[in-house]
Parts: structure tokens; C-alpha cells; sequence
């Protein structure tokens, strides 16, 4: 797809392209809204003010529509329209270690139970340890820190996904 086929791609169908790049309603209705783009450097400069101007109710609402790394059932089951892009996103994850993946187990269920929400972390091109050490990392964080910290990862998975939904 190229930015003149967002620019008329009908509305519905649009809502669904731009959902499989961030779970946000509010940041979908949003950038649907500001068509047209006029190159993929407007598309991501409008991107980065809508996800700006969101509220933590957003940034959480986002969160949810991503598998937990290294969760592969949920992948395949809950997300199967971004199944492709997540797992190749999350591709260090699947070449890791039993042992890794364990801690990686364990460290996802402890930082949901401190914070509310699934650790998000922008997987492209992290091995599984990587993204281990990064949750490790983040545990120790308050929830306001570590709020900001998954919307920034969170906000660099949605600019990678543009570029695939332009197929950059």
C-alpha cells in the first residue's frame, strides 16, 4: 500500500489497517480523521503528534493488543491479524533458550502483577536475552516511568508498522 491508497482507501477499511498498526482507538480514529498524508514522512509526523496528545487510558488500551513476548498461543490465538508482524517482531524470542524463555516467563507475569499492564518493548532486531535484561531492567521502575517507558516502545512499534503497512 502506498500513502496514496490510505488517502482513499474507504474509511472502514482504513479503521482496520491502521488498528493492526497500534490497538489505540482513540490514535485509529485519529489518524483516519487526518487524511490525507502527503509521503510517509507526514504519515509518521502525524503519528508521533496524535500518540502525544493521548491519555494513559489510551497508551493501556494499546498495550492490550499485543501478546506478551515470547507468547506464542496468544499470538496465534488473540492476534491473528498481526500475528505475521508481531512474530517476526518477536523473532529473537522464538530462537531463545527453555531457560531464557522461563525468566522471560516469570519476569512478564512479575511485571504485570507490579504494573497493571504487559511489558512492551519494541522486539525488532533484540535477541530474547536482550529483551530480558531490558525487563530487568524496567522492573525496579515506578508505574508513571515505566508507563512512559512502554508508550515510547510502544510508539516505535507503530512507526515500524506503518512503514509495513507501506511496505517499506
Amino acid at each position: 500500500m502506498n500513502i496514496k491508497q490510505i488517502n482513499i482507501l474507504p474509511r472502514d477499511e482504513l479503521l482496520i489497517e491502521f488498528e493492526k498498526c497500534c490497538g489505540s482507538s482513540t490514535w485509529v480514529e485519529k489518524m483516519v480523521n487526518s487524511r490525507p498524508f502527503y509521503d510517509a514522512d507526514s504519515l509518521h509526523e502525524v503519528s508521533d503528534k496524535i500518540w502525544n496528545s493521548l491519555s494513559s487510558q489510551d497508551y493501556l488500551e494499546a498495550f492490550t493488543h499485543h501478546p506478551q513476548i515470547g507468547d506464542v498461543d496468544s499470538l496465534k490465538k488473540k492476534f491473528a491479524s498481526t500475528a505475521n508482524w508481531a512474530g517476526n517482531e518477536q523473532k529473537g524470542a522464538s530462537q531463545a533458550s527453555d531457560e531464557v524463555l522461563q525468566q522471560l516467563k516469570l519476569g512478564n507475569d512479575e511485571y504485570l502483577k507490579r504494573f497493571g499492564f504487559i511489558f512492551i518493548v519494541c522486539a525488532t532486531g533484540k535477541t530474547a536475552q536482550q529483551m530480558l535484561d531490558l525487563l530487568n531492567d524496567r522492573l525496579p521502575n515506578d508505574k508513571a516511568i515505566e508507563l512512559h517507558n512502554a508508550a515510547t516502545e510502544q510508539n516505535k512499534i507503530t512507526h515500524l508498522r506503518l512503514d509495513k503497512l507501506l511496505g517499506v
